[in-house]
Parts: structure tokens; sequence; C-alpha cells
């Protein structure tokens, strides 16, 4: 008879996302997961498969719901300009109050293990094409309701928006403190729709 889980996968996940968002793919031994889990590594291995398979589910759980968060927040917005820039200054401020330097977990993983992990590089490139386009939709909506230029074309534009928002997160996990490099980014940004 097969033995039921005593753990909330759904947990596990959330935890796995934090250790490897604050120590990397490559920095997460596997006792290390053993250890922030609470796993055995039977458990470990028999629920997951491996440390990439684990890794890969826990940066897909971490899309899903930030992608979630912002789509909402973009799609009640009543003034999208205003909406996106409260979007950024709150990237800004969680930025300015992480202690260990996270960055975004998306970003991090693009630039740790994209280039050499097809299944990495396929969520950071599906990341950024729904983030894009719920960004598009957004400016769209913005350009419609005038209260962003039309000078640029939306997806143009939706694009400038996603690289500078991942702009901001690879600043916080370069180790970046001072609130003016931000203020001076998102001031230009701004400028510019």
């Amino acid at each position: 008879m097969a033995r039921t889980k005593e753990f909330n996968e759904d947990q596990v996940l959330d935890k796995a996302i934090e250790i490897f968002w604050h120590k990397g793919y490559n920095g997460t031994s596997a006792q290390d997961l053993v250890n922030h889990l609470g796993l055995s590594r039977s458990s470990l291995y028999d629920t997951f498969g491996d440390k990439q398979k684990l890794f890969a589910r826990a940066l897909k759980k971490y899309h899903d719901e930030n992608y979630i968060k912002i789509k909402e927040i973009l799609e009640t917005a009543t003034n999208i300009k205003e909406t996106l820039s409260v979007i950024f200054k709150l990237a800004v401020v969680e930025s300015l109050e992480d202690r260990i330097t996270k960055g975004c977990f998306m970003v991090n993983s693009a630039v740790e293990l994209a280039m050499h992990d097809a299944d990495i590089a396929k969520i950071v490139n599906d990341n950024r094409k729904i983030m894009e386009e719920v960004f598009y939709m957004a400016v769209k909506k913005g350009q419609e309701l005038g209260q962003i230029s039309s000078k640029q074309e939306a997806r143009s534009l939706a694009r400038f928006i996603f690289n500078n928002y991942s702009g901001i997160r690879v600043l916080a996990r370069a180790g970046e403190r001072d609130k003016q490099v931000y203020d001076d980014i998102l001031k230009s940004i701004f400028a510019l729709f």
C-alpha cells in the first residue's frame, strides 16, 4: 500500500521559491533543500523528481502568482499610467527594503540558467511573452483613454516597460540602495509616455 504524503506540495513549492530565490539554483545544494523544505531526500525526489524539476516547478508557480497579480491590477485600473507608476514604485520599495538583495526570481533565473537549460529558458521566455502581453493590453487601453501618448506603438512601449521593470529588479539583485538612482530611472521612463 502506498504511503500518503504528509506535506502540502504547494507549501513546499513556496519554500523552494524562497531558497532558490535567495541562493540561486547553483548555490542551493541538495542538503539545503532537505533542510529548508523539511523533507527527506526520498520524499523530495519521489515527489518532485530531481533538483532541476523542483526548480522549474517553483519558477512556474512564481510566474503564475505574479502574472495574475499584475494582470488583475492592470485590468481593473482606471488610470493606466498612474497604475503602471504604482507598480514600478512598489518594485523600487521592495528593492530598497530587501535586506538580502533577492531581486526578481524570474530575472535571476533568466540570467543564471536560461542560456544553459532549455526548460528554464522556456519558462523565462513564456513569462516574457505573457507579461509583455499584459503590459501591451494596458498600454493600448491607456492610449484609447488618452492617458498614455500614442506617439509610440503600444507593442513597442509594452516591451520597453517590461524591459525596464526587469532592469530595476537586476539593480536590486546587484544591491543598489540609492533611492535617487531608482527615482531618476522612473522619471525617465514615465517621461517617455
